[in-house]
């Protein structure tokens, strides 16, 4: 008797469980109902589709004649993705032949800083601005767009105003570096033209950008 009221009680728990799990889903479903009525966009994390952090549906969601300027714009920003990792990965290099450790430090500052900060300044507020044709989020994009522009142009020459400047992978510093060790001149030198490719694409955004609100 004592084991039958027990299962009994076990069940009436899983019951109000069951209950109430699926009384929390109808209240999700109801408020997801009440954002997509008032016209809030729901966005769901969709890519990189193996590991899915952001939303990205330029095909869906930007209009067709903006939708050049947006992809190209995506592939700036995985543009500068791929500079600072290289960047990373050459200046590692470069420590590792006895290079200065505070290359390293700042080389890394670079890219954790740099990837998240270029997708919120100045990419996510574009795609934002597509979205919605808000001025503010134009004008934002503007003003970090250029700094970004900026940016890939001294990483591009390397000035040597820090460290002499190896802890970019430009111009001055990878011929610096290449007399002193050949495979560290050249992995600078092909970070020198990924930074350099990355400010004639980002030029080019610009451009077509100047032109989309002309149009």
């Amino acid at each position: 008797m004592v084991a039958l009221q027990g299962s009994n009680g076990k069940e009436s728990e899983l019951s109000q469980w069951q209950a109430d799990l699926k009384r929390r889903e109808a209240d999700i479903k109801r408020r997801e109902e009440a954002l997509k009525s008032a016209g809030v966009p729901m966005e769901d994390k969709n890519w990189p589709p193996f590991f899915p952090i952001i939303h990205h549906d330029i095909a869906n969601e930007i209009p067709a004649n903006a939708q050049r300027l947006q992809y190209l714009a995506f592939a700036s920003w995985l543009g500068i993705v791929l500079c600072l990792v290289w960047n990373f990965i050459a200046v590692t290099v470069c420590w590792i032949r006895g290079g200065d450790s505070k290359l390293f430090f700042l080389a890394t500052i670079y890219g954790m800083l740099g990837v998240p900060l270029s997708y919120l300044m100045w990419y996510r507020p574009l795609y934002r601005a597509m979205r919605t044709d808000s001025a503010f989020s134009f004008g934002w994009f503007f003003l970090c767009y250029m700094l970004h522009i900026g940016f890939c142009i001294i990483a591009a020459i390397a000035p040597p105003i820090v460290f002499r400047g190896k802890s970019l992978t430009g111009i001055l510093a990878a011929i610096d570096t290449f007399s002193d060790h050949a495979l560290v001149g050249i992995l600078y030198f092909v970070g020198f033209a990924l930074f350099s490719l990355e400010t004639v694409v980002s030029i080019w955004v610009l451009q077509l950008w100047v032109l989309y609100l002309n149009g």
